[in-house]
C-alpha cells in the first residue's frame, strides 16, 4: 500500500491564541473585566510583579467569585479571584491530548509554554472549531487509501471546485497536481498542441 503524506495530526500550536493577554495580580476585577471586554476575550492570564504567569481569570470566575458573592468589582484584586495553578500544555501536544487534559482537570483553557515562556492559550472552543476539518481530512485520507488499495486512484472522479476556473464539477480529475474539470482539461490539452 502506498504511503500518503497527509497531515492528520493537529497540535496545540496550530490552534492556540497568541499573544496572550495578561494583567498584573494587583489589578481589580473591574480592570480585568474591562480588559476582557476591550480585547473581546473570555480569559486573562494573571502575572506577579516579576511578570511570571501565576493564574487565570475567566468570565466564569468574575461571575462566581465577584458578582454571585456581591463583592465590589472595583475593590477586589485579581490575586483574590484568579484560578490557580495554571494548567500547562506543550505546544507539540496533539489537540486530542489537550482535550483529554481539559476533561481530566475540569478546565476550559490551557496555557501553552515554550521554553518556559508563555506562548499562547488554547480553549475548548479552539479545539471544537478544528474538529470538522480533522474529520474531513481523515475521511479524505481513508478514501485515498481505499482507492489506492482498489487500484482506482487515477480513475475515480471527484466532486468539488476546479482549481483552474473554480467552478463546481462532479467530474474533477487530477492533472499536474491540480483537480481540473473537463472543460479546463480540454483547454489545457488544446494549449499543448
Amino acid at each position: 500500500m502506498a504511503e500518503f503524506d497527509l497531515k492528520t495530526k493537529m497540535v496545540v500550536k496550530d490552534v492556540m491564541n497568541s499573544p496572550v493577554v495578561t494583567a498584573d495580580e494587583s489589578k481589580t476585577a473591574n480592570n480585568i473585566a474591562t480588559i476582557m471586554d476591550s480585547a473581546k476575550i473570555g480569559a486573562v492570564v494573571i502575572t506577579n510583579r516579576e511578570g511570571k504567569p501565576i493564574g487565570i481569570i475567566t468570565e466564569r470566575d468574575l461571575v462566581v467569585r465577584v458578582i454571585a458573592k456581591n463583592k465590589k468589582p472595583d475593590e477586589i484584586k485579581a490575586r483574590e479571584i484568579m484560578s490557580k495553578p495554571l494548567i500547562p500544555v506543550d505546544p507539540e501536544a496533539t489537540i486530542s491530548d489537550a482535550a483529554r487534559l481539559m476533561s481530566r482537570k475540569n478546565v476550559r483553557r490551557l496555557v501553552v509554554f515554550y521554553k518556559d515562556v508563555l506562548a499562547g492559550i488554547v480553549s475548548n472552543k479552539d479545539l471544537l472549531n478544528v474538529m470538522p476539518e480533522l474529520i474531513e481530512i481523515i475521511q479524505e485520507r481513508t478514501r485515498i487509501e481505499e482507492a489506492s488499495i482498489a487500484g482506482e486512484l487515477e480513475e475515480s472522479p471527484q466532486a468539488g471546485y476546479c482549481d483552474q476556473c473554480e467552478a463546481y464539477s462532479e467530474n474533477l480529475k487530477e492533472c499536474n497536481g491540480q483537480n481540473i474539470c473537463d472543460e479546463c482539461r480540454i483547454e489545457l490539452e488544446q494549449e499543448k498542441e
